[in-house]
């Protein structure tokens, strides 16, 4: 029993902060399809659920530290994040989260351009849900190759 909670306890926090770890994780573990997905999804929509909460404060304490190093407000790629969320909005950003950036990462992002909480949770969660399917199917299904070669 202690050793099938840490492997569920190492899926979830994985997943709270590197989405992909997730899947490639419950599946190299030989967990179940909806384990696996229950539990990745679920450690992606922890970080989310946090990171709306604390994303405020953690915006105003990044801008006082640029500004004190005298920092550019915007680099290469937060320019491009802007160009997405300009042109596909919340959902685009959540589609991209998990493959691209993480759920921390996709979190704080949206907090900043100022999108809802609610909406942030609901984009979110579709997300997690068709990457966690995609990904996990993909881990169970092809990892094998990844573990003995081609």
């Amino acid at each position: 029993m202690h050793h099938l909670a840490v492997k569920y306890a190492s899926v979830f926090l994985l997943s709270t902060v590197k989405f992909l770890g997730g899947p490639l994780a419950g599946a190299s573990m030989g967990l179940h399809f909806w384990t696996t997905l229950a539990l990745t999804v679920g450690g992606m929509m922890t970080s989310v659920f946090i990171f709306t909460g604390v994303g405020g404060a953690w915006m105003q304490h990044r801008q006082k530290q640029r500004r004190l190093r005298r920092e550019p407000i915007f680099s290469k790629k937060s320019r491009n994040i802007i160009k997405v969320f300009r042109k596909f909005g919340m959902g685009g950003i959540a589609f991209l989260t998990p493959i691209l950036l993480s759920p921390i990462g996709g979190t704080v992002i949206a907090t900043l351009l100022g999108v809802p909480r609610s909406r942030i949770l609901l984009h979110m969660l579709w997300s997690a849900l068709f990457w966690g399917c995609a990904l996990t199917f993909a881990s169970i299904r092809f990892g094998h190759l990844i573990h003995h070669g081609k």
